[in-house]
């Protein structure tokens, strides 16, 4: 699954209730209130509902939100991510006009768009993937677009298609640090995940984009030690945010950062040269992504 967990309403047991920096203000605003009436009454699916995101409130009011293709079922069961793992639901291909729509009526300024992992189909998805984004294109020619792709399987083929479209982003999440990669993604690799994003960068891709997760048991020698693994392909944006348990069958939070410690991490990868750092609390894969562009 390429992205990360969003899911905020339950706390962990281990630790109790939530510390005060993770606990958030309902959304309010205008042109939140305009989003969500569009979306419920046109049933558009996006990731910031379904999700329950923290920063919809936020992104919405900035215009910018994010598309789940593809499907809800995923092929992966990443420990810590509260997407449905089983059999995928049959490929729908007029989905690229349908989302394409959404984004129309919802009259997205910055759209991202992710997917679930699906190692069940022979192209992996990645047609549907080129489909939507060039579907966007058409019919939201002012909208622009991050692409927060799956590994592929590292296949390079699956990989071109989305470069051949050339959104103006392209993510992939490593989402924790080498020691925990097998326990938290389990069909992922961390190399392959990194010889993914550097497949980007090498092939002109102006924007690459990733996150990671705090709160799994890393440690904090092995997350900048990600970060320079990451600074050393060239990868341009960088987010970190803190893990939330989805549900009691996932992974246990193991420690909630401080506000300190994430502003620690944004000072150190500023100054290891990345363009863009996000890091806190509640930082997603697409919080502030619209900032991303410049």
């Amino acid at each position: 699954m390429s992205t990360e967990t969003i899911e905020i309403k339950q706390a962990p047991e281990r630790l109790g209730p939530k510390p005060k920096w993770i606990r958030v203000k309902l959304p309010t605003g205008k042109k939140y209130t305009e989003l969500r009436n569009v979306v419920d009454k046109y049933k558009l699916n996006t990731i910031c509902t379904s999700g329950s995101c923290p920063n919809m409130g936020e992104c919405w009011g900035e215009g910018t939100a994010t598309f789940m293709i593809l499907g809800n079922i995923c092929t992966r069961s990443c420990g810590f991510c509260g997407v449905k793992t089983g059999r995928p639901q049959t490929v729908e291909w007029d989905e690229p006009e349908k989302v394409a729509r959404s984004i129309k009526l919802m009259k997205i300024k910055h759209a991202v768009v992710t997917s679930v992992d699906r190692d069940d189909l022979k192209d992996m998805g990645s047609i549907i993937w080129a489909e939507t984004v060039k579907a966007i294109r058409r019919m939201n020619p002012e909208t622009t677009l991050e692409t927060l792709i799956p590994d592929f399987q590292g296949n390079t083929r699956n990989i071109d298609r989305i470069i051949a479209v050339k959104p103006e982003v392209i993510s992939h999440n490593m989402e924790t640090v080498k020691r925990l990669t097998r326990e938290v993604r389990i069909q992922a690799k961390y190399e392959r995940s990194l010889e993914v994003l550097n497949y980007l960068k090498q092939s002109g891709m102006p924007r690459t984009k990733s996150g990671i997760m705090l709160g799994l048991g890393e440690k904090e020698d092995e997350v900048f030690q990600t970060m320079e693994d990451l600074k050393n392909i060239g990868l341009d944006i960088l987010t970190i945010g803190q893990y939330l348990q989805p549900s009691k069958k996932h992974l246990p939070v193991k420690e909630f950062i401080t506000p300190e410690q994430f502003k620690k991490y944004e000072t150190a990868g500023l100054k290891m040269g990345f363009r863009h750092v996000e890091s806190g609390a509640l930082v997603r894969s697409s919080y502030k992504a619209q900032k991303h562009l410049t």
